[in-house]
């Protein structure tokens, strides 16, 4: 009579980790989405004494129900009116009046082009945008995206910024707020040769001095459909 066989112990499961990285990884990128996606556009840092929650916007944003702008906490607005020597933004005039019987404060701005001479972009602007003794300080946004593939030198580029705002300013009788993207900065040292109130970009609460803090070019507000730039103002009087 032969003995039974010798008891055998069950076959271990292999461990599939290729597997398990892949389901780590896609719970990783389903969080980043998330936060992206929803998390991100509401965010809005804190307020300190003095300060107030604020928009930017042009055509991009097409139709704006500016009531429900002014209900979800928003207190100014920049609304983009030329671009260039002729360039108008078809959405200027009614964002401009929209913003004003929401009861905002209202500024507009323009973008500064490489290939047209400062001068006539004042007039442009000038041509443009309504006397308002109330409105908030005209702004210029001066950056490379969307820009002339042109590359002027610094004392050219000085020289047209400069002819397009002395006048500007003493038709205005404001001194106009520079919005500098960190490239164009890089390439043309604008802030220290061109004093003026700053706009300023960036992702957490600048330390230098500014009027006006872009804290998302991505934000969600009520009334606006899509993404929009959102901003914090001080000492930033209309």
């Amino acid at each position: 009579m032969t003995s039974p066989p010798e008891p055998t112990e069950p076959p271990r499961r292999r461990v599939r980790l290729p597997f398990i990285a892949i389901g780590l990884v896609t719970v990783v990128i389903g969080v980043g989405i998330v936060v992206w996606s929803v998390v991100l556009p509401h965010r809005r840092p804190g307020l300190e004494p003095g300060e107030r929650y604020g928009v930017d916007v042009s055509n991009h944003q097409k139709a704006i129900a500016w009531d429900r702008v002014a209900a979800d906490d928003i207190a100014f607005a920049y609304v983009k009116a030329t671009e260039g020597g002729d360039f108008v933004d078809q959405h200027f005039q009614d964002n401009w009046d929209g913003a004003a019987r929401a009861g905002l404060d209202r500024g507009a701005y323009h973008f500064f082009t490489l290939c047209r001479p400062g001068a006539d972009q004042a007039e442009n602007f000038l041509r443009v945008v309504p006397r308002d003794d109330g409105a908030l300080p005209a702004a210029v946004d001066l950056e490379f995206g969307g820009n002339c593939a042109g590359r002027p030198d610094r004392a050219a580029l000085l020289r047209e910024l400069t002819a397009f705002i002395e006048p500007v300013e003493d038709a205005l009788g404001r001194e106009v707020v520079l919005y500098v993207m960190d490239d164009f900065e890089e390439a043309y040292r604008i802030r220290s040769a061109v004093r003026r109130p700053l706009w300023a970009r960036a992702l957490t609460r600048p330390d230098d001095d500014w009027s006006i803090w872009q804290f998302t070019g991505t934000g969600a507000v009520e009334g606006i459909d899509g993404d929009v730039d959102l901003n914090v103002a001080r000492n930033l009087e209309s």
